[in-house]
Formats: structure tokens, C-alpha cells, sequence
């Protein structure tokens, strides 16, 4: 596999001229690679910082951020996938390890079709709020701290960009937060998630669930119900 970091003028220069191959110019590749140092370095912090103050990983704490913003309401699975950025088999494996310590619960229906969805625990709002403060205080430092306010405005749109290009599915989801001038107080996430879960039934083949290992059944009285207004607030 080419590696555009490593070796890329020498490939060039000794490549025979394809006007199919759209070769990276200098600046490119220099954008290019400060990218991709990022999309490696800043995942790993982020992942560091949870596990040493909080037990959770990055993407386990996605999990539990995504299932707090319906309040009191399940979340299918293939809809958590979608937000918490994993695939269907990641996010079986972290859903199981979150239900082992109690923090979140699966539910399957199996009227038509059967479907797995999950939801927060009090015990999982309780480590997420726990754990969301120096989240914060890490995202801050890392990204908000080292940037301007007109910087902050550039990096959400070049990343609005590039998420368009890499994942329209997570981009059109989000653009219901984003261009929403309520989004302040957080709610335009929280619309968004509840929409894009109302447009993903249960009835829908596509969102089957056949795995006997990954269905839980609980109670429907157990739901826990959580107050919109005890939501933790967070900016990922």
C-alpha cells in the first residue's frame, strides 16, 4: 500500500506520466499528511485521558453520550452505530462490556422483525456524568485552546466538508444539529438523534438483528426514564 508520507517524490518522479493518477501537489501532500498525523494523535489523547480518569474508551464514552441525548428512550443499534462511529460488530462488543457493568441495556423486538435497541442506565448517566467534565477539559485543551474563534468557525466547516465526502450518512444526520440556531443549548443534536431513530424502524428488515449472543431481554418496566433536563451537554 502507498503511503503518500513516505517515499511519495521518488514514486512520482520515477512513475511513468498517467493523467489518470492525480498526484498530490507539495502543499497537498503537506496537508495531507498534517491530517492524517491528527486523525491518529488526537483520537489516542482523547482515548488516554478517558481510560486513565474515567475506565472508558473513546468510543465506549460515544456509546453512552449517544443514549443519553433521547432522554429516557431506546436507541437502535444500527443508529448508535451511526453516532458513536463504529461498525455493527465494534458496537455489539462495546454494548456488551458496557451491560456488564450495568451502565446500558439491549432490548429485542421480534414482532416482524426482529431488532435489537439499547438505552441508558442510571448507573451509565452516572459515569457519563462523571467522566464528561475532564473530557471536556481535554477536548478544550487539545483543540479549542490551541485555535481562534475565526479558527473554530474554519476547522467546523473544512470538517463539515471532508465528512461530507467521507460519511454522507453521519453528514446528513448531523446537518439537522447544525444548521439548527437552537443548537445552542444542545437540543438540535438531540432532535437530530430522535429524527434519524423515528426514520429507522424496528419493522425495517435492513435493521435485523440475528445474533442470539447479542439479545438481551429486559423488562419494559426497568426503562429508565431520564429527565431532558438532566441530560449531560456534551461537544464531540
Amino acid at each position: 500500500m502507498l503511503n503518500v508520507q513516505d517515499g511519495y517524490s521518488l514514486v512520482v518522479n520515477n512513475t511513468t506520466p498517467d493523467p489518470d493518477v492525480p498526484w498530490l501537489t507539495d502543499h497537498e501532500r503537506a496537508a495531507w499528511m498534517t491530517l492524517i498525523a491528527l486523525l491518529m494523535s488526537l483520537p489516542t489523547a482523547i482515548d488516554a485521558q478517558l481510560k486513565r480518569d474515567a475506565g472508558l474508551n473513546f468510543f465506549e464514552y460515544s456509546i453512552l453520550a449517544a443514549l443519553s441525548r433521547p432522554p429516557g428512550r431506546p436507541v437502535r443499534m444500527n443508529v448508535l452505530a451511526l453516532f458513536a462511529g463504529g461498525s455493527a460488530s465494534r458496537l455489539s462488543h462495546a454494548v456488551s462490556r458496557l451491560e456488564r457493568q450495568g451502565w446500558v441495556r439491549r432490548e429485542v423486538h421480534t414482532s416482524e422483525v426482529r431488532c435489537t435497541e439499547a438505552m441508558l442506565t442510571d448507573k451509565g448517566f452516572a459515569a457519563l456524568s462523571a467522566a464528561a467534565p475532564d473530557h471536556v477539559r481535554e477536548a478544550r485543551r487539545l483543540v479549542f485552546d490551541a485555535i481562534t474563534p475565526e479558527q473554530v468557525e474554519q476547522l467546523q466547516q473544512i470538517s463539515r466538508q471532508l465528512l461530507e465526502a467521507s460519511s454522507p450518512e453521519v453528514s446528513a444526520a448531523l446537518d439537522r444539529a447544525i444548521v439548527d440556531a437552537a443548537a445552542a443549548d444542545g437540543g438540535a443534536l438531540d432532535r437530530a438523534i430522535v429524527a434519524t431513530a423515528a426514520d429507522s424502524m424496528c419493522t425495517d428488515p435492513e435493521h435485523s438483528r440475528t445474533d442470539p449472543a447479542d439479545q438481551v431481554r429486559i423488562d419494559p418496566a426497568d426503562q429508565v426514564r431520564i429527565d431532558s433536563a438532566d441530560q449531560v451537554r456534551i461537544d464531540q
